[in-house]
């Protein structure tokens, strides 16, 4: 396994541990002031963090058609992910529910997968 994978991989663990750690928490500590339950719910940012400065210290490391196409990627993501987020936006005016903010997060790593695999496919 490559260092980026058990870097991201350690990281994603402890993101799924403080992420329940910090549901748990948040029931336990229900009648609790905002002061408690702020940081709290704030708990699994640390790893999100960690996540990223993994990710940007695999973009340096990587060569330059390595970097090309995870730049390619990661635009197809944006856009993707704005024009599907909009999109829904507009629906909700005509009676579909409201949606999660943290549903974004995923429909952009998925479109970072689906950009990367399309950026792969045109480089080979």
């Amino acid at each position: 396994m490559s260092r980026y994978l058990k870097e991201f991989t350690g990281a994603m663990a402890l993101y799924l541990g403080l992420l329940v750690a910090s549901l748990i928490l948040l029931v336990h500590f229900a009648e609790a002031s905002p002061w408690v339950r702020v940081p709290l719910a704030l708990m699994p940012i640390i790893p999100c963090g960690l996540m990223c400065w993994v990710v940007v210290r695999e973009m340096r490391r990587i060569d330059e058609l390595q970097l090309r196409i995870q730049f390619e990627a990661l635009g197809f993501a944006f856009a993707a992910t704005a024009l599907s987020t909009f999109s829904y936006g507009f629906l909700q005016n005509v009676g579909l529910p409201q949606i999660s903010w943290l549903m974004i997060w995923p429909l952009m790593g998925a479109m970072w997968i689906l950009g990367l695999m399309i950026a792969r496919r045109r480089y080979r």
